[in-house]
Order: structure tokens, then C-alpha cells, then sequence
């Protein structure tokens, strides 16, 4: 962290000298105000030469930027996606040129010639002291907006673009996080958990400091007390099969060295500025790898990982007079799931795991987003890092969001190192979800698919587009 604080404090001071320099410029006298004032000062940083200059001008913008209200900061977004586009002349011109003669040279002035002045204003406002924070947030309010305004896609897309190079992950740093790392990181920690809520210190303890416990984050060195992403870990004997097994606070640990397997439990990630960039394949191999190091007996790495969209996909095929998926006598099965307590009565909970298990895999199995994805956003993640569908845990969780958005559903997806990369490729080249044995087996009482699905096979294939976690 020494060298670090040394770059950030230089920086600092080569802003104020450069703010110096600027307080007796006559341009900055006769800006105008609002947002005809941001956009001088953004052109004005485009043309800067001067490094001292340049981070006083990107330190400025990022400040008037974050006292803007939100209309101003929507105006802002549309003026950077209005003004600071390509160069429509030295574009034309450039294509013009290519088409005549189509070499390197001209290929090379075409890309230049496309590239959106923002890209290179965005790099310049990095310059400024914590610009790449300040950036990340301000990507953040993008995402916002871009919901209700489709013309910022293009402006997101530059953003995206330039932090995918930024958060390469020869950049990140993975730290291990345990009870003595220091309570600011701690709290954000508590304040980014997505999967499992840490309600206070003392259980945040219960999941860091027993000696079967793990946690570990990328970090990166312009944010070094602010993670990326961490995943938090449990040392087992088995896989378990319940959320209970793991965070019971009356569960006995058992010594490190006597674990055989690794249980991904929680996976955050904590900047939603930087969505979309993908850093938890990285993380889950390099954590792996650590584990493999240190504690060579593990042999088995596995999640216990949520399904946040089975019950709304669910309960449209319960309404889907001409489901592909339910029977009748399914759908009457299932009417359980309508009364709050159905899992506290037997002969219910039997009823639903017959019917709901079979439609779970049919869900992962066979379920495909209109443009050929695999619905679950988390088993997209998961099954294109090259992990297997091993089992669906019924009633894993029972916290009242598992209910509400899985019905207590959790499934365990398997790491076997040696076949990490063939079903990698297998999912992302050809669409096929590596499934065990066991879940395979539940399709066999379901109802005859459509002509329009895709034939089963060992191995479930479907057309797969563009994957993301």
C-alpha cells in the first residue's frame, strides 16, 4: 500500500501545481456556466499538452460532475454521446481513403478516425486524483439512465470498454480477507454481501475467523481498500446440501487440514459500476489454485450457489395452459407452493419435491433465454468458467428472499480441475450444459417436448449465443 499512497499523494500535487497554472490562464476566466461551461472545460482537456494542466483540468470536471443534480447529470451523459462522438469529417475521410486503397496504413487511420472523442476523454479524466473511483460511479448513474435513455448505449459501451482494460486481470491483486484485515475493508465486506446477509460483526467473525473458514477478494491498485469482487468459503468434509450446513453459528468447525472439500458459498461483486466486466472466473481458479497450495488434500471444489429466477419462470409455466414442462397432476402438486408454510407440512413438501425437481433440471437443462442463453444467470456464469451441474439441493435455503425467488431451491455446480477447460468450451462453443448423472435422470418424466426444442442428449444442447455472467 506504501507505493500506492506514494503515487496518489504525487499525483495530488501534480494536480495542485497544476491548478496553479490554470488560475492565471484568462480561457478559465471566461467559461461559461452550466453545462456550456463542463463541456469548454472537456474540450479544453482534449487539446491539453501539459500533464500538470491535463489532471488540474480532469480533477475539475470530475468535481463539477459530481455536484451535478440528476437532470444535469443526464444532460451531461447526452452531451458526451451528442458532442463528443467521432470526428464525422476525418471519418468520411478515412473511409474514403480505405476504400481507394486498402492497406495497413489505411486501416489503421480508419480505426483511429472511428474512435469516439470520449474514449480519449474518459482516459484523460482518469489523470485526476481517484479519477478511476470517481469514473466507476459515474458509469454506475450510466447504467441508470441507460434504461430510460437508449442513445447512452453507445456512451456505456466506450466506458465498458476502456474498464475492460483498466480491471484487466493483470492488474487485480487477489488479497485474503480474515479477522485482521483491516475494519474498513471489513465493513464493505458486510456492506457488498449480495448472496447471504451478514447482519453484524459478530457474524461476519463466524464466517472469517474459524480456522475451516475462508475469504478471499481482488483488489485493485488504484482502489486498494475497496474490492472488486470477493467469494467467501467454506472447508468441508462433504459437499453439503443445505445453506444451514455451512452458516450454522451452533456448527462445530473442524481443523483446516481435515477438510477434502472447498464450498464456494457467496460470490459478490461490489462495484455495480462495473457490471458486466467479468472478474469471477479469474477469481474462482486463482482462489482454487491458492486452496491447492496450501491445503493439499482438497480434492473437491464446488458451490452452493442460489436460482434468484426459478420461481418466477416456475409459476409462468404453472399458468401456461399448454406447458412443456408441467403435467396437470404437477400443477396440482405444486398449488402448494401458494400457502407460506407448505414446507412445514410433510405430505406438501413431499408433493412439491416430486414435481419441482423435475421441472429444476428441465429449468437448467432446457430452459433458454428468446436469444438461445441458458436462463440462469448464475449457471451461465458458472457453467461457462467449466464447471459441471452436480446436484439440485431441494429446500437449501429456507431465508424468506430463497423462498420468495428459488422456493428454497440451491445447486451445487462442481470444479473437477482436470475437466475445467473441456466444459468450458463445450458450453460456450456449442451451447452443451455438462450435467451429473442424477439431474440428466429427472427428464425422463417430462412431458414430450416441442418439435422447436433441442433433441436430449448426454450432454443437453441448445444454441448458445454471446455468454455473460
Amino acid at each position: 500500500m506504501t507505493g500506492t499512497s506514494f503515487f496518489s499523494d504525487m499525483v495530488q500535487t501534480i494536480t495542485e501545481r497544476g491548478r496553479k497554472l490554470l488560475s492565471f490562464s484568462p480561457r478559465t476566466e471566461k467559461l461559461p456556466s452550466g453545462l456550456a461551461g463542463l463541456e469548454r472545460l472537456c474540450t479544453m482537456l482534449l487539446s491539453s499538452r501539459g500533464e500538470a494542466s491535463g489532471m488540474a483540468l480532469a480533477a475539475e470536471i470530475l468535481q463539477q460532475w459530481s455536484r451535478l443534480n440528476d437532470e444535469q447529470q443526464r444532460d451531461f451523459m447526452l452531451l458526451l454521446a451528442d458532442r463528443f462522438g467521432p470526428d464525422s469529417d476525418k471519418l468520411e475521410k478515412a473511409i474514403d481513403t480505405y476504400r481507394a486503397e486498402r492497406t495497413a496504413k489505411t486501416v489503421l487511420q480508419l480505426h483511429e478516425a472511428a474512435e469516439p472523442r470520449r474514449q480519449e476523454l474518459i482516459r484523460r479524466l482518469n489523470l485526476a486524483p481517484k479519477g478511476i473511483s470517481t469514473l466507476v460511479g459515474m458509469r454506475e448513474r450510466l447504467l441508470e439512465l441507460k434504461a430510460d435513455t437508449p442513445d447512452l448505449e453507445a456512451v456505456d459501451a466506450d466506458f465498458a470498454h476502456l474498464f475492460t482494460s483498466w480491471f484487466n486481470r493483470g492488474f487485480l491483486i487477489l488479497r485474503p480477507i480474515d479477522w485482521s484485515t483491516p475494519a474498513q475493508i471489513l465493513e464493505k465486506i458486510i456492506q457488498y454481501e449480495a448472496v447471504h446477509e451478514i447482519h453484524d460483526w459478530d457474524e461476519l467473525r463466524r464466517r472469517l475467523a474459524p480456522t475451516d473458514r475462508r475469504c478471499f477478494a481482488f483488489f485493485h491498485p488504484q482502489l486498494p481498500d475497496d474490492p472488486l469482487i470477493f467469494v467467501e468459503v467454506a472447508l468441508t468434509k462433504t459437499i453439503p446440501e443445505t445453506i444451514s450446513d455451512v452458516l450454522d453459528e451452533k456448527r462445530a468447525p473442524i481443523q483446516a487440514q481435515d477438510a477434502r472439500t472447498a464450498v464456494f458459498y457467496s460470490i459478490s461483486n461490489c462495484q455495480v459500476g462495473l457490471r458486466g466486466i467479468s472478474f469471477g472466473n479469474f477469481l474462482i481458479k486463482q482462489v482454487v489454485e491458492d486452496l491447492r497450495r496450501d491445503l493439499p488434500k482438497l480434492d473437491t471444489f464446488v458451490t452452493l450457489s442460489p436460482v434468484p429466477g426459478f420461481a418466477n419462470w416456475l409459476g409462468r409455466e404453472r399458468r401456461n395452459d399448454d406447458s412443456d414442462v408441467l403435467s396437470a397432476e404437477d400443477k396440482a402438486a405444486l398449488a402448494a407452493l401458494d400457502d407460506a408454510d407448505w414446507f412445514d407440512d410433510p405430505i406438501k413438501t413431499t408433493a412439491v419435491k416430486t414435481a419441482l425437481l423435475p421441472a429444476a433440471a428441465w429449468y437448467f437443462l432446457r430452459g433458454r433465454t428468446p436469444d438461445g442463453r441458458a436462463i440462469d444467470p448464475v449457471a451461465r456464469f458458472h457453467l461457462g468458467n467449466g464447471a459441471r451441474l452436480e446436484r439440485l439441493d431441494f429446500l437449501a435455503d429456507r431465508s424468506p428472499r430463497a423462498v420468495r425467488q428459488a422456493h428454497g431451491v440451491m445447486v451445487n455446480y462442481l470444479y473437477k480441475l482436470d475437466d475445467i477447460e473441456t466444459n468450458h468450451e463445450a458450453f460456450a462453443q456449442r451451447g452443451e450444459i455438462v450435467a451429473a448423472p442424477a439431474i440428466r435422470k429427472l427428464l425422463r418424466s417430462e412431458k414430450p417436448a416441442r418439435a422447436t426444442q433441442p433433441k436430449e442428449q448426454d450432454k443437453t444442447k441448445a444454441s448458445s449465443k454471446e455468454l455473460s455472467s
